[in-house]
């Protein structure tokens, strides 16, 4: 009897240590997953800088030469601009007189076409 209470005690214990060993290597399990997704989402991280440092970087010199292009255009806008106020106050007085000259100075005439009924 006393050795079936030894077997049944060994068997309880042994039945112990394995549920632990199953408890522990969960544990583990849970731990190595939970570092594994860390691992993961840092080497995310890492990779999600790393490409948007590339993006500014492309974006910076496609950005930049645009710039550069907008300020050629303004300057040569600007350019334009000053020449035609520059040719509209040189030229503006001798127009005005050649526009006055020829609404004011009337001759009257006969149209050629005109025929004087007889």
């Amino acid at each position: 009897m006393t050795s079936q209470s030894q077997g049944i005690q060994q068997l309880l214990q042994a039945e112990k240590r394995a549920k632990d060993k199953l408890e522990e290597a969960k544990k583990r399990k849970g731990k190595r997953l939970k570092q594994a997704k860390e691992e993961a989402t840092a080497e995310i991280d890492h990779y999600r800088l790393q490409r948007e440092k590339e993006f500014r970087n492309k974006q910076t010199t496609v950005m930049g030469s645009q710039g550069n292009l907008s300020a050629k255009i303004e300057e040569q806008t600007t350019e334009t601009i000053r020449n035609l106020t520059s040719s509209y106050h040189k030229n503006m007085e001798s127009m005005m007189k050649k526009l006055l000259n020829t609404v004011c100075d009337i001759n009257p005439e006969i149209h050629p076409n005109f025929r004087h009924a007889v």
